[in-house]
């Protein structure tokens, strides 16, 4: 078998995620199934390393699939990108070893999450960011951030239809940075459980608002109780940067 890795780029705004669910079409990894099947002429089916949440981007995603026929990577991204609809991208074709599996051999990701931090709404990024009118305390959610860094149970931070029985999880760096009137957070880690991104997101929004103190994040964590963490940022303003393997 000849086995295929995808780098690919998407707008997730009007799929319901990455994942195939069912007999769900509207998915990023459905659409991409459908295109490799009519260039190949039998089912195929592709294995991501992040499995995105409805609405979340890619900026860098990663998938492999493999395939009986040995084919150019030219013509493989060629015919995708000609047959994908134009919210989802090709941008590397590589033909790769047979060992090569995009989620087990993913050894850390980098997800970005964008706030318009100004009064009025920003029209042309509505659909890229959240917007929070009042300002946020960016000192303090640095602060506040700090305490996410490590490996900790983040069961708190995870969606109660998470499947992960394992929700020890290592976050690397998380960084908070204002450009141009977005506050940006961008943390890699060695893995997040569903949802769990924006959950912290959404803990620092309220730390940068004065509703919840830099203080309070240990407990909330070793709580392990989901209700502590208060609400979760929106999907449309999370991209998934890129993949290290």
């Amino acid at each position: 078998m000849n086995n295929y890795k995808l780098t690919i780029q998407y707008d997730g705004g009007r799929y319901k995620g990455w994942q195939r669910l069912g007999d769900s079409e509207n998915t990023v990894q459905g659409k991409i199934e459908n295109a490799i099947s009519v260039l190949t002429g039998y089912p195929v089916e592709i294995i991501g390393s992040s499995r995105t949440d409805a609405g979340v981007h890619a900026l860098a995603q990663v998938a492999n699939f493999k395939i009986s026929d040995q084919l150019p990577e030219s013509k493989i991204m060629n015919f995708l990108n000609h047959y994908l609809p134009p919210d989802i991208s090709i941008t590397e074709v590589e033909q790769v070893d047979d060992r090569f599996h995009a989620r087990y051999n993913a050894k850390d990701k980098t997800y970005i999450y964008k706030i318009w931090n100004e009064a009025y709404s920003h029209p042309f990024m509505r659909k890229y960011s959240m917007h929070v009118a009042k300002k946020l305390d960016i000192e303090l959610m640095k602060k506040a951030a700090q305490h996410f860094i490590g490996e900790h149970d983040f069961t708190a931070y995870s969606n109660a239809k998470s499947k992960k029985k394992d929700s020890v999880r290592t976050i690397y760096s998380l960084d908070i940075e204002e450009v141009d009137g977005f506050i940006q957070f961008r943390v890699s880690g060695n893995g997040f459980l569903y949802n769990m991104v924006r959950k912290i997101v959404g803990t620092l929004i309220e730390v940068g608002l004065g509703d919840k103190k830099a203080e309070d994040i240990p407990a909330i964590i070793a709580s392990k109780e989901r209700s502590q963490t208060g609400g979760m940022a929106e999907a449309y303003g999370l991209y998934l940067e890129k993949i290290q393997f």
